[in-house]
């Protein structure tokens, strides 16, 4: 067949390829959405709260598509007092990086009253997530799932076989507050802590105690909105059970009460915001088995955290070394007299031009110039004790990262204004996966963990947790032409500092829409 194609005329060897290409532009589909952004009153968990819906639903519809596909989703915003922004969790938007859904970031927010059009192609298979990326409105309600199927015939096929179907579970935390006084109270002098939340949520649906309230609060307990979700399966067949948590605060241990089989080998499962991941469920017949109180051991984060290495036949093993390696300390700070979270001493603030137009037109004055510290004194820090001098300064300068190298981010957690107290960060690339190389207690020493590195078998992710008084360690290729976010993805953590951002290749970033520049200064720039 090679020697009769190397013989055959260059014509039909054209025509061939374009049959080729044409076949499989076919097969991609475009998926089209038209969603209206709205505040609605829900009754998610039997309390009467106004929520913001995407077309009057909360959480919002699943968007579904085969890998290859172009998925545009049209946005209006009918907030009547808000911006919008919606980022696309997971996605890494190859190509369009305005389609991210940062604002600040990558775009100017969706006023109201506007609208903007979100075009991207989902390239990988798998479970997403979606949700608003603005101020903290993700808590309000704005979220949902995006579930890509494998391309007929491609390497990444379903792992494993189901016969009983899928379901989804989004999980997610609720307060009775507005996202307008959590705001306010984390801007106070003296702070008001946003708090526990009053109930989670299973794909909207939570149960609050009414008669903790006042007889008068609008609480209805048999309202249908805040029913038990209910999974229908039938014993003797396999389901597949998609789970992604949008919690702007709560870490959830996710526990099915049955045996575990393979190819599920523990029944929990750790998430904080953690990527969307999916078990398979084999249904014994167990029916009128009582139910009991989960568990909620935070030792399993841990054991989940170490153990966790990829599948032998799905292993990427990462680049032997990193050209370049950042050190971010995260700690409590105060800045004229208000609590906020600094990286390396340094709390992130948005600029109102975003990023992404600026550099890309040279607006040099809409940002500062000077990068962040890569580093901190790691030598002489004690991540255990509480910081002599708590003070820290703000910026919304950023890091520039040489396109194609390879990097490496050390993740430190210390103690926080309160003695003996640290906490656990999620935080979230944008824009990429990255390894995960190892994780530690107490103080990260360059010279000593890195030999400790998992360089065979590490877990690919966008999203890793950092433990009290521990480090994390991840690694990743600055190859995704943009400027991406990375934070700590409790949402106001984010809203108090704790995040930095990246630019790598700017310079092969194609012509910005006009719709992501509605918002731009030009004081200080030039072209």
């Amino acid at each position: 067949m090679e020697s009769s194609l190397l013989g055959a005329n260059p014509r039909l060897l054209c025509c061939l390829f374009l049959l080729w290409a044409l076949a499989a532009v076919a097969e991609a589909k475009t998926v089209h959405k038209q969603w209206d952004i709205s505040y609605q009153f829900t009754h998610s968990d039997c309390v009467r709260k106004l929520a913001v819906t995407i077309n009057g639903r909360t959480p919002g519809p699943t968007i579904r598509a085969v890998q290859g596909d172009t998925v545009v989703v049209t946005v209006k915003n009918l907030l009547m007092t808000e911006n919008v922004a919606i980022h696309w969790h997971g996605i890494r938007q190859l190509g369009p990086p305005w389609a991210d859904g940062t604002e600040g970031v990558t775009q100017c927010p969706i006023l109201p009253g506007d609208a903007f059009e979100y075009r991207f192609v989902v390239d990988r298979p798998g479970t997403y997530m979606y949700h608003a990326h603005y101020g903290m409105q993700r808590s309000a309600g704005l979220n949902g799932m995006i579930v890509v199927a494998a391309a007929p015939g491609s390497a990444d096929a379903e792992p494993f076989a189901y016969d009983g179907g899928e379901h989804e579970v989004l999980l997610n935390d609720w307060w009775h507050k507005s996202t307008y006084e959590q705001a306010a109270g984390l801007a106070a002098v003296p702070i008001v802590w946003v708090g526990e939340p009053q109930s989670l949520l299973i794909n909207g649906r939570g149960r609050y105690n009414c008669s903790a309230m006042a007889p008068d609060a609008a609480c209805n307990a048999t309202h249908p909105e805040c029913a038990a979700q209910v999974f229908a399966v039938v014993p003797g067949r396999t389901y597949r059970f998609r789970i992604a948590s949008v919690t702007s605060l709560s870490a959830l241990n996710f526990e099915i009460e049955w045996k575990a089989e393979d190819p599920v080998t523990s029944k929990h499962a750790y998430a904080l915001a953690d990527p969307p991941f999916s078990v398979w469920l084999y249904c014994q017949s167990q029916m009128g088995r009582p139910t009991r109180t989960p568990t909620a051991n935070s030792a399993y984060r841990i054991r989940q955290s170490l153990a966790t290495v990829a599948h032998p036949e799905h292993a990427h093993p990462p680049p032997p070394r990193a050209d370049r390696t950042i050190l971010l300390l995260n700690s409590q700070n105060k800045i004229d007299g208000r609590i906020k979270w600094a990286i390396n001493n340094v709390s992130f603030t948005l600029p109102h031009t975003p990023y992404l137009v600026a550099l890309k037109h040279g607006l040099l004055g809409a940002f500062d110039q000077c990068p962040p510290p890569e580093t901190y004194n790691h030598t002489g820090y004690d991540v255990y004790g509480v910081q002599a001098n708590p003070n820290a300064t703000t910026s919304d300068g950023l890091y520039r990262l040489a396109f194609g190298s390879v990097v490496d981010v050390v993740l430190q957690n210390a103690n926080m204004l309160a003695p003996n107290n640290s906490e656990t960060h999620p935080w979230h690339l944008h824009g990429h996966d990255f390894w995960t190389l190892g994780y530690g207690v107490g103080r990260f020493d360059p010279a000593v963990h890195p030999a400790t590195y998992n360089l065979r078998d590490p877990v690919m992710k966008n999203t890793v947790a950092v433990h009290p008084f521990g480090w994390t360690a991840l690694r990743f290729r600055a190859d995704n032409p943009g400027v991406w976010a990375f934070h700590c993805h409790i949402e106001a953590h984010f809203f108090m500092g704790m995040g930095v951002a990246f630019e790598e290749g700017i310079e092969r970033v194609g012509d910005l829409p006009e719709e992501i520049r509605r918002c731009v200064s030009t004081k200080g720039g030039h072209h």
